[in-house]
């Protein structure tokens, strides 16, 4: 049977792994590019086992990289998340884990170019229509893959990439706030009225208090996701939620309307853990609060890099939750943040200040590794 194939390079960026590939390479229809897209990654199927996806959301990732569509980028960039359990994929929103790869792609594919020893890619990310600036650094011409910079979920280290998404306020909403409150009340089966700030920086997060859910926090991943009434529970708070957002007109069809975004985290006061990855113990003087996300219906085995940019906002915002679990303990004094999630810490330099009773967020940036794993030719049936 005849076979079509298509140039893509499988990079890990962050703590995702996703599929690169190159505008030029995909049919211009979007029907005929998506269809294609599932195929390459084995989609549907929850072991993608006939593509390349890793049957987990957070190597079933996808970046489009093509030339810039305005004038202050270098180059535009789609993610997309691909499902595995349905022929879809979402739009909605960015990955930062993802972003942290575009800069070294844009290097070493030369659609850059090219300063040593570092190189500005100015990143366009059309999902948002926000502006991402990237720090790569480049030896011989090309993104430098070796450092003593390291990221807690994953191994060893890496050249440290340094992204700033200052410009993402309001990715999705139009604004950080987005109905305007730094505390919003969500009636939640079996719960009553629970407290919930919906936050929008470089993606949607709606966060509550993993007290008011009778959690402590710090639980694992799988103490989250073996608990089926738990999860249907956060997730009727971000279905809930979106609809406040404006970005679903009915909650109980988020999951399949928009299933990545918003995210949903539940946030509690710096306290003692163990990384679930290593079983390190995680010093509650090593965090200025701890967070557990939620993506794609199951709790993120570290933390998104956009939700990381939306938690830091929020933080900064006075009187959101994350604000209360950040303060309970005198934290968050420095100029960067530490979060604590369950296979360590990120960190963040964030800042925001009020002008005319409406927040603006000044500083967003964070620091990631990535490198090129794979390039060659993905085979698909047609």
């Amino acid at each position: 049977m005849e076979q079509l194939k298509t140039p893509v390079v499988i990079m890990r960026a962050g703590t995702s792994k996703g599929i690169f590939i190159k505008e030029e390479n995909l049919p211009k229809a979007q029907e005929e590019r998506d269809e294609l897209i599932l195929k390459i990654f084995g989609s549907p199927d929850i072991r993608q086992i006939d593509g390349l996806g890793g049957a987990d959301p957070l190597t079933s990732k996808l970046a489009i990289i093509g030339p810039a569509t305005r004038e202050d980028a270098d180059v535009d960039y789609t993610f997309g998340q691909v499902s595995y359990v349905a022929a879809k994929i979402d739009y909605s929103g960015n990955c930062g884990n993802i972003s942290a790869g575009v800069g070294p792609f844009a290097v070493d594919e030369g659609l850059v170019k090219v300063e040593e020893p570092y190189t500005t890619v100015r990143v366009h990310n059309t999902n948002t229509g926000k502006l991402i600036i990237e720090r790569v650094e480049v030896v011989n011409g090309k993104a430098k893959v070796t450092g003593d910079y390291s990221i807690a979920g994953v191994p060893g280290t890496g050249s440290e990439i340094v992204i700033d998404f200052s410009d993402t306020a309001g990715a999705a909403t139009g604004k950080l706030l987005p109905t305007g409150n730094v505390i919003d009340k969500i009636d939640v089966t079996g719960f009553g009225q629970i407290e919930a700030s919906l936050v929008d920086a470089a993606n949607p997060v709606v966060f509550v208090r993993a007290k008011d859910l009778g959690l402590t926090g710090i639980e694992t991943p799988a103490q989250i996701d073996e608990n089926k009434a738990m999860l249907k529970t956060l997730e009727e708070i971000r279905g809930k939620a979106a609809v406040m957002m404006g970005l679903v007109s009915n909650w109980e069809e988020a999951v399949k309307e928009a299933p990545a975004f918003p995210m949903i985290a539940f946030v509690s006061p710096a306290q003692n853990y163990v990384d679930f990855t290593k079983g390190k113990e995680i010093s509650e003087n090593d965090v200025d609060f701890v967070s557990r996300l939620m993506f794609m219906q199951v709790v993120h085995k570290t933390y998104a890099g956009t939700a990381t940019i939306c938690t830091g906002a929020a933080a900064r915002i006075e009187g959101t939750i994350v604000n209360e679990a950040m303060n309970a303990k005198g934290k968050g004094k420095d100029e960067i943040l530490r979060i604590g999630h369950p296979a360590g810490v990120i960190t963040i330099e964030v800042a925001a200040s009020k002008e005319d009773n409406c927040w603006k967020l000044e500083k967003a940036a964070i620091n990631r590794t990535a490198r090129r794993i794979m390039d060659g030719n993905c085979y698909t049936v047609k």
